[in-house]
């Protein structure tokens, strides 16, 4: 069977950088963090009280009668997804019987779970919302997102962590290239900025300590780096076959060329330190697109500030690809959005190639003796790109790394 080529013609974010894809890459090319103090009474008693919240509320774009109906999460990868499809230039001629949706989610709607459980303790079960269900499981933001778009090939949800959202346009690239689908809304999202999480991350160590200068928290790389900083946030993206897109004649920013994902059969939460199960995604991705290491010039890494997983990274590049590949880390101003980052940081991945610029990484001030590579810093860094990696992983040993080339 002959592969379908798969592009990729829409971009939708909203972030802690702004409330969509364009400002959320303004953000990132200006070096901004999107990381602040939280101001909620209930930070009072955490340990951490820092986190990457929304730059712009989902209030501002969802209805109010409908976003009753949805928690947090649900709202948000509706407003990306919407976004994306518009940008697409996707009309209502559309064939819904050949249109899928993969969105993922780390955690789900753990904040509507917690808020009923809090009713049901303090007020009684008549008192908790019929709409709790639909709300609360996390198959509800891709469900949304189907329904909104009248999705009829396939929506699904895969949850798989940090890596989820990489995963998630992994699928949707398969639906695609298996015949069963001519476009997919895919990507990811998470809202956990709750008490709950936060203090369980923290009770890991996990988490930046870093209250007092919340905006120097997240450092990747660096040597005095001390954990990830939560944030929340959703990116969807259109994929089409590059038949699809050519016949309605859409802009395409990139190609979707390949795609890696193994496990590493090691550990919970912490990857193989020599990152032999994500080397192995990478050179699936790699050889998927029918290239090879030396092709590949940009990676744009996981590498979310945590001591054993920066350098886990910095290993598996250099076994999979070589010395040569240049890197930034997004999450030093967007924070971990957890299930949304791969999506979000595939879409800075697709802008890189589309603009053939990189975003730097702020906050590496002292770099950490196992970084081995060139990473971007200070100011933007204009080169060309034909080739270049997203990389995510998660808990559980997930490893995903997806390969875009030049439209």
């Amino acid at each position: 069977m002959i592969m379908a080529d798969v592009v990729v013609t829409g971009l939708g974010a909203t972030t802690p950088l702004g409330g969509d894809a364009a400002s959320t890459w303004a953000g990132l090319l200006a070096g901004r963090s999107g990381v602040g103090p939280l101001t909620q009474d209930w930070a009072e008693q955490l340990t951490v009280r820092i986190a990457a919240q929304l730059a712009e509320e989902p209030s501002l774009k969802i209805d109010r009668v409908q976003a009753r109906r949805m928690d947090r999460a649900e709202q948000i990868a509706v407003i990306a997804a919407r976004e994306a499809y518009a940008d697409a230039g996707l009309g209502d001629d559309l064939d819904r019987e050949r249109l899928g949706v993969v969105v993922g989610t780390g955690i789900g709607g753990a904040t509507t779970m917690l808020a009923q459980d809090d009713i049901l303790e303090a007020s009684g079960p008549r008192k908790v919302s019929p709409h709790t269900v639909p709300m609360l499981m996390p198959n509800g933001p891709a469900a949304w997102v189907g329904l909104t778009f009248q999705a009829q090939a396939g929506v699904h949800c895969p949850a798989s962590a940090c890596a989820t959202g990489a995963e998630a346009i992994a699928w949707g690239l398969d639906m695609i290239r298996s015949g069963r689908a001519d476009v997919v809304l895919a990507g990811g999202v998470e809202a956990v900025i709750h008490p709950l999480p936060m203090a369980g991350f923290a009770s890991m160590r996990a988490m930046s300590v870093r209250n007092d200068e919340p905006q120097r928290a997240s450092r990747p790389w660096d040597a005095a780096r001390d954990g990830f900083v939560l944030g929340e946030g959703a990116g969807v993206i259109v994929l089409e076959s590059a038949e699809h897109a050519a016949a309605r004649g859409a802009r395409v920013y990139a190609k979707l060329a390949g795609a890696g994902m193994s496990s590493d059969g090691y550990d919970i939460v912490q990857p193989h330190p020599e990152g032999i199960g994500a080397a192995r995604a990478i050179k699936m991705a790699i050889r998927d697109g029918g290239l090879t290491g030396a092709d590949v010039q940009h990676v744009n890494a996981h590498a979310t500030s945590t001591p054993v997983g920066d350098i886990a990274e910095i290993n598996s590049i250099r076994a999979s690809i070589g010395d040569h590949p240049v890197l930034t880390a997004p999450k030093s101003m967007l924070g971990h959005l957890l299930g949304a980052a791969g999506a979000v940081e595939s879409i800075a991945t697709i802008l890189s190639l589309h603009e053939q610029i990189i975003p730097p990484t702020i906050n590496l001030e002292n770099p950490d003796e196992g970084l081995t590579l060139d990473v971007v810093t200070g100011e933007p860094r204009k080169m060309q790109l034909d080739a270049a990696l997203n990389n995510s992983f998660g808990f559980g040993g997930h490893n995903v790394a997806l390969l875009f080339t030049r439209a």
